[in-house]
Formats: structure tokens, C-alpha cells, sequence
């Protein structure tokens, strides 16, 4: 591991996957999911988006569409390219609904947009799943879940199970 990933606490892999529960979670939030922009086929076994954007399709190139789950592959630049692309489909109204697992790196300035949404921070340390759907252990930082959407009451009903919700001011 080099010093910036040191820094960041970034492996330099991108192959995690997230649990049943949150994706449920989320599924329970929206209703459905029209898309995965940053997804594989092994990926969408649990997530079950209608549409799905692999990394050969290059997610952040597209025009994004309706209800959106999104795990990205983190990492420093990562991190600020597809935080901007879901905040910028948001706002131009391509999509409805979005959830996005990040971790809660509060303080990194890609991260800042997110304050702006309400915000689910996970209970202790979310396992990310490997390939295989095992536990891959060993994540040195907090997780959270943000939405963006008008169902805010359901993302606070449902994802308040799972850690603590903040709302923005704005709401």
C-alpha cells in the first residue's frame, strides 16, 4: 500500500460488494432500482437493478435514469468523480431516487455535497462482501448511506434500524 492509500485507508481494490440488508434497505426506501451505474454482473445478483452499468460501459459517461442504487469503486479520485456525476444527475432531474453507500469520510471535500441529503450512518463497520459473497473483514472506517428523494420519511423509517439518520438543515 502506497502513502496516499495509507491516507485514505483505500486497499487500491474495488471488487466489494454490499449486504443483502442494505441493498433491502434501499429497495424498501425507493420501491425498486432502475439502476446500478457502477455495477457487474456478479454485483447485480443481490442488487437486481433493472438496468446495470459495468466498468466497460463506464457509468460516469451516461446519462443515469430513475430510482439509483450506488456502491462506486472508492478511492481518493473515484470518490469525487461519482459523488459529483450522482449529485449532478440528481439536480438535472435524470433520476428520482438515489442511494449511495460511501464511507463516512466526513471530512474529504468529496464528501461535503452529501451533507446536503439525508444521511444514515451505519452502526459500527459495514463487512463488504468479496466476489464469492463472503465477508472480506478488516474495513477501518464507518460507512453511510445517503438519499436523495422526496421519501425522506421512509429513509429515516427504514435505514434508522440499521444507525443514526441526519437531516439537512434544508429539510
Amino acid at each position: 500500500m502506497n502513502a496516499a492509500q495509507l491516507i485514505n485507508q483505500d486497499s487500491g481494490i474495488v471488487e466489494w460488494y454490499t449486504p443483502s440488508y442494505i441493498i433491502e434497505a434501499a429497495r424498501a426506501t425507493m420501491g425498486h432500482i432502475d439502476l446500478d451505474p457502477a455495477s457487474s454482473q456478479v454485483a447485480n445478483e443481490r442488487v437486481l437493478a433493472a438496468t446495470i452499468f459495468t466498468a466497460a460501459d463506464d457509468g460516469l459517461t451516461r446519462q443515469w435514469h430513475g430510482n439509483v442504487w450506488m456502491n462506486h469503486p472508492f478511492g481518493k479520485d473515484a470518490n469525487r468523480k461519482w459523488i459529483a456525476k450522482l449529485v449532478a444527475e440528481y439536480t438535472a432531474g435524470n433520476i428520482q431516487q438515489a442511494c449511495c453507500i460511501t464511507y463516512a469520510s466526513t471530512s474529504e471535500g468529496w464528501f461535503q455535497p452529501l451533507y446536503d441529503y439525508p444521511i444514515c450512518f451505519i452502526n459500527g463497520r459495514v463487512n463488504y462482501l468479496k466476489p464469492d459473497g463472503t465477508p472480506g473483514g478488516g474495513v477501518s472506517k464507518g460507512s453511510c448511506v445517503t438519499y436523495f428523494g422526496t421519501n425522506v420519511r421512509m429513509f429515516v423509517e427504514v435505514f434508522g434500524r440499521y444507525g443514526r439518520v441526519m437531516l439537512p438543515a434544508c429539510l
